[in-house]
């Protein structure tokens, strides 16, 4: 069963995570895995034409291979954040190496922002991860963009469910590309037309 709202549970075990955004008349539309050369310009490209801002968490790895991708992103005015180097799952790294993938990303951008990759830290992880002075954001409203077998048709049906404040997931990666085409543009204008705003977190 795919919950598109968090639930309760994840966010009692990280209280001190960021589920939501500060504003409730506002939305929080973020991008994770980017940037990806194939998806990732499209989705600055839509972004321009709504003339919204976006927050996209990157993967490390691929800053290092697409760094004018990161200097697009950054110079359109958007926000970016830490999702480790190579998108490792907190729950099956040591905290050592995952303390450590998320630090080289740190050569390559800056920002406090963080976000762990499949939401999935361990108390340990998180707890050191707050330590160093990072911001660790969850969501609100996830759109299994990257989900074969959930339609664009389902996903669009499921933002009619979006609160003022969420913060929305969706992914700038090759997987979720076919679901993000599809659904992302018509959801963005649902939002616009129910009267919010859009911003980075």
């Amino acid at each position: 069963m795919r919950f598109f709202r968090a639930p309760l549970i994840a966010k009692m075990l990280f209280p001190s995570g960021i589920w939501k955004g500060k504003e409730t008349d506002s939305i929080y539309l973020t991008f994770d895995d980017g940037p990806n050369p194939d998806v990732t310009p499209w989705v600055l490209d839509l972004l321009k034409q709504f003339d919204i801002k976006a927050t996209f968490f990157l993967v490390g790895r691929n800053v290092q291979e697409y760094p004018e991708l990161l200097d697009r992103i950054i110079s359109e005015g958007h926000q970016i954040g830490n999702h480790t180097m190579n998108h490792e799952c907190g729950t099956k790294t040591s905290l050592h190496s995952y303390i450590s993938s998320v630090s080289k990303v740190d050569t390559h951008i800056k920002s406090d922002l963080f976000r762990p990759p499949y939401g999935k830290v361990t108390s340990n992880q998180f707890k050191k991860l707050i330590e160093s002075g990072r911001k660790i954001v969850f969501w609100s409203w996830l759109s299994y963009d990257f989900d074969k077998n959930i339609s664009p048709q389902k996903i669009i049906q499921k933002a009619s469910e979006i609160k003022g404040g969420d913060i929305l997931v969706f992914h700038d990666s090759k997987k979720a590309f076919p679901n993000l085409k599809n659904s992302l543009a018509e959801i963005i204008e649902q939002l616009i037309g129910r009267g919010f705003e859009f911003k980075t977190l």
